[in-house]
Parts: C-alpha cells; structure tokens; sequence
C-alpha cells in the first residue's frame, strides 16, 4: 500500500513538471490572445459580432505595417518628429522616453542587451556572473576604467545594474544574446541542457 502510495505521488509531481509548462504557455497565450482582441472595440462601431480574433489580426498587421512604413523615408521622418514632440511634451516625456528606452533595449535594431560578459564578482573562491555590457565608458560620471553591466535575476523579468573595473569583465565567445540572456534567466540550466544533446 504503501508503494502504491508513493507512486501516485510520485506519478502526479511527473504529471506536473510534464503539463505545468505546457498550461502555463497556453494560458500565457490565450491572455495575451483575449487582450489584444479586445483592444479594438468593435461592437460599440459594427452593427453585427465579428469573430473571436479578428481584433488580433488588426493590431497585429497594424504594428507589422507602422514597423514596415517605419524604415521608409517620409514615413521614418514622420515618426521621428512625432517623437520629438513626446519627448519634449512636460509630463508624457518621462513616461515616453522610459518606456522607449526599455522596448528598444530588448527589441529593434538598436536594442542594448547584445553584449553578453562574464563579471568577475568575488576574486577568492573566484565566482563569475553573467551579465550585458551596457556603458563601455564612465569616463563621463568620473569613474575611469569602469564600466556598466546588466545583471539579470533568475527566473524573474527584472535585473540590476552594477559598475565595476572593465579587467574584471570579459566577452561570452560561446553564446550569443540571446542564449547568455536564457543562460542567465534560466539560472544556468537551459545552456548546460543543450550542451548534452
């Protein structure tokens, strides 16, 4: 009885590691899914119910064409000074520069987290970090031969940021961002997982 017991228990934390990820993603989905469905109210314009999913394919293809307009000449000139107006607008310019400044750090062609480094953060034992390079020079602050890292927390979405002797850093050669940016999110496990394949 006892044996059967525990392979129930057994059994069932089995089922959780095998289906807990899977329903997470689809729930994760399915909100993100909703959300953005019902971004766009069509039942207080269309006289009739349009089908679930319309709204996504709207707001979907509406970023996908202002991203494609957005590397045209006279649409990219728009665009640059409808941004200029915001950053210069008292009151939105905080918000708008923010949230600018994070969005293009992790996605876009300008995004800041593509230099991935080991930091040196303990000398003995030695312990090493993963982290992104963010500032090649402090110069500017008053702090000479220092530079700034991103340091991601595992398992969460945010990070701090710390400023340390630049000999105490150096280039990860064997992943690029995206990998060191799992590796560090991770906790180390996915990058060793695929070292084993």
């Amino acid at each position: 009885m006892r044996y059967f017991a525990k392979l129930l228990i057994r059994s069932f934390f089995q089922g959780l590691v095998i289906l807990g990820p899977v329903a997470v993603t689809a729930y994760v989905i399915y909100q993100v899914f909703v959300n953005v469905d019902d971004l766009i109210p069509f039942e207080g314009i269309l006289p009739f119910k349009l089908p679930r999913g319309i709204g996504f394919l709207v707001v979907i293809s509406t970023v996908t064409l202002v991203g494609y307009l957005g590397t045209r000449f006279f649409f990219a000139k728009a665009i640059d000074a409808f941004n200029h107006l915001l950053e210069h607008t008292p009151g939105i310019k905080h918000i708008y520069s923010s949230v600018k400044e994070i969005m293009g750090s992790f996605v876009g062609d300008k995004r800041k987290f593509n230099k991935p480094v080991w930091v040196r953060v303990q000398q003995e034992p030695e312990i090493w970090r993963i982290g992104f390079l963010t500032q090649k020079k402090m110069d500017n602050l008053g702090l000479e031969d220092k530079v700034a890292v991103y340091m991601p927390h595992a398992y969460a979405i945010s990070g701090w940021v710390i400023i340390i002797d630049k000999k105490e850093t150096k280039a990860v050669t064997q992943m690029d961002a995206a990998e060191a940016m799992k590796f560090a999110v991770s906790g180390g496990v996915t990058f060793s997982q695929e070292e084993k394949k």
